[in-house]
């Protein structure tokens, strides 16, 4: 049975580089990076030097980037001391955040009695800039706004850069969930008014378990994790190092190849999208998805002109197959429930429709799409 990996929203094939490099750190620089002997100093430059190759690359300090145990952790730190060190009163976002972000807006509601406040969305699930500005102005409370760069099912691209500006403009912070967008996108913080940002190795061939929070030099942000001095005291805990240097190695290659992956990758998914088209007649897609210039390259979330009963089947039928995908995100298999994300831009029979996230990297390839399309099509069709 041929194997399909398309998945890569919710992890991604780790690359040989990586893998070799934290297996030599696990072997020779096992040292405590907190360690003053010449063991512990070792880890700790090899810690410091990933660092610094994260902050050149994104054109942020080396001060500025936190090591944290990946993407939920680091949307937490930054929204929850964001309330509890800087005072922040209102904080608006969307209904289709990921989780991370809105279960701990929900909890900072109930914990802080803050004003949570959630910016329209058009048809196609993005922001509407005219009523996030509206938010922005309709009170003096002190604001954070969250909204992510990328969205995790449906690919929308939110225009950070226009986001960034209005709340500049309105004395609020912008925190930005862009742990679908880094290793993907280039970035220059000094260009874009932001003042946090997130990311995980795991989304672009790194390691699982391991990610950083880019927090804005004099942000005024103090650690939720205490216990060592650590992260020059913003984050507790000995640094897993063999974790970090796998990040870089995976960071370090992402931006070295990335004009031609982003190009062989976007090219995969012209092809997905083309051939399902031509294969499966009424065949939607959810979203920005199909849209190669407003949407992320990487996914494409589609709904399937099946009845509500055979949906049900449908995952289990490409699984079956050997085919990996999602309906909606990875991070809510198991639920009943389905889509926070689709159920706020679709209604009655929309939603009936089966949807699934088919997410593309640089491993996969137009064979696999073609498997994938005829699998799809024998089971209309039966």
């Amino acid at each position: 049975m041929q194997k399909v990996y398309l998945d890569n929203a919710a992890t991604t094939q780790v690359r040989d580089e990586v893998i070799n490099r934290m297996q030599e750190a696990l072997a020779t620089f096992y040292g405590n990076p907190s360690s003053t002997h010449s063991f512990g100093r070792s880890a700790k430059t090899a810690v410091e030097k990933a660092r610094k190759t994260i902050a050149k690359t994104l054109n942020a300090q080396p001060s500025e980037i936190i090591f944290t145990s990946g993407g939920t952790e680091a949307d937490n730190m930054i929204l929850r001391c964001s309330v509890r060190d800087l005072g922040v009163q209102t904080i608006i976002t969307s209904k289709i955040e990921h989780h991370a972000v809105l279960h701990t807006v929900e909890e900072l509601e109930k914990e802080y009695g803050i004003q949570v406040l959630y910016v329209e969305l058009d048809e196609f699930g993005s922001p509407k800039m005219d009523h996030l500005e509206q938010l922005l102005k309709q009170d003096d409370s002190k604001k954070l706004v969250s909204l992510m760069h990328v969205n995790n099912e449906i690919g929308n691209i939110t225009d950070i850069a226009a986001v960034g500006t209005l709340c500049r403009e309105n004395n609020a912070l912008f925190h930005s969930d862009t742990v679908q967008s880094i290793g993907h996108y280039a970035w220059d913080v000094q260009n874009v008014p932001i003042d946090f940002m997130t990311a995980a190795a795991h989304k672009f061939h790194g390691p699982k378990g391991i990610g950083f929070a880019f927090i804005r030099k004099n942000s005024g942000l103090k650690p939720l994790i205490v216990g060592g001095a650590q992260e020059r005291g913003f984050r507790a805990g000995t640094e897993p190092f063999h974790n970090i240097v796998g990040l870089e190695e995976a960071f370090i290659k992402a931006y070295e190849h990335l004009d031609e992956e982003t190009e062989t990758v976007k090219a995969l998914k012209k092809y997905f999208l083309e051939k399902i088209q031509a294969e499966i007649p009424g065949v939607m897609f959810n979203g920005l998805s199909a849209d190669l210039e407003k949407s992320t390259y990487t996914l494409a979330s589609v709904r399937l002109p099946f009845d509500k009963q055979k949906g049900l089947m449908l995952l289990f039928h490409l699984d079956m197959k050997g085919i990996a995908c999602s309906k909606g995100s990875a991070c809510q298999s198991g639920s009943d429930q389905g889509s926070h994300v689709l159920s706020q831009i679709m209604e009655g029979e929309e939603l009936d429709k089966p949807s699934l996230r088919f997410s593309f990297s640089m491993y996969n390839t137009k064979e696999e799409l073609d498997y994938t399309v005829q699998v799809l099509k024998e089971f209309a069709e039966n």
